[in-house]
């Protein structure tokens, strides 16, 4: 939760819902965008997901000293009520939660520095220090396209193990196997395959076909069938 500013938009004061709420409440905009700015800067203050907890729409009414507020802010769905959770506010966090705030600092951070860098290139001079962060935002745009080229296959690293995300799902979604014997046995059977039938470009991915696939695997081994079910497409 964070209480140093919330988002509001420049033409919030001629915004149709706004008009609709000033007549409904026979009030003037100015006054209805101070309401919203109160009850949206209780929101930001007192929750985290857009759902304020214990509140009802009286209670928005008694805190601003405006009966029908609330109500008005519903019709025009600024404002909603759901039952044994309280007050929720729709959209919340595109406009006025921790991602959005971090959105909004994240585009000015990129404005100001646009406009240092067009100030340094009408002066003909490049500073240290901006000369440091032009180098950066360079690599950075090779990283980038490094990671735009299309991916390669290849052969299962030597050692791999799956991540810890990836072994919690496996022992989740098949709590009958043995996860080390799994590990092993995924391992042998990849990397003894020779040629492009070794290569994947997804390993996790394939890992997680395996996982679904092994009784099937067993199966086809205690069977005498052979052949590559794990893996197709990766």
């Amino acid at each position: 939760m964070s209480t140093d500013w919330i988002k509001m938009r420049c033409d919030l004061r001629t915004h149709p819902k706004v008009v609709r709420m000033a007549g409904a409440l026979n009030a003037d905009k100015l006054r209805v965008v101070g309401g919203l700015h109160a009850v949206w800067s209780i929101f930001d203050a007192h929750s985290e997901d857009g759902i304020l907890d214990g509140y009802t729409f009286k209670a928005i009414d008694i805190e601003l000293g405006w009966k029908g507020f609330a109500q008005a802010m519903n019709a025009v769905g600024w404002l909603d009520y759901v039952d044994g959770q309280g007050l929720t506010a729709p959209r919340f966090e595109e406009h006025n939660g921790q991602s959005a705030k971090r959105r909004a600092q994240e585009t000015e951070r990129k404005r100001l520095e646009r406009d240092a860098e067009k100030s340094t290139k009408k002066s003909g001079q490049l500073s240290a220090s901006d000369a440091d962060k032009s180098v950066t935002r360079e690599e950075k745009r090779r990283e980038e396209e490094i990671q735009e080229r299309p991916r390669r296959a290849s052969r299962l690293p030597a050692g791999w193990e799956p991540s810890a995300d990836l072994a919690l799902w496996a022992r989740q979604e098949r709590p009958d196997l043995d996860p080390l014997k799994t590990l092993d046995r995924f391992r042998d059977y990849w990397t003894a395959k020779a040629g492009k039938d070794g290569t994947k470009l997804d390993w996790d991915a394939t890992y997680r076909n395996w996982v679904r696939a092994e009784k099937a695997q067993q199966h086809g081994r205690t069977n005498g069938h052979s052949g590559d079910i794990f893996g197709e497409g990766q």
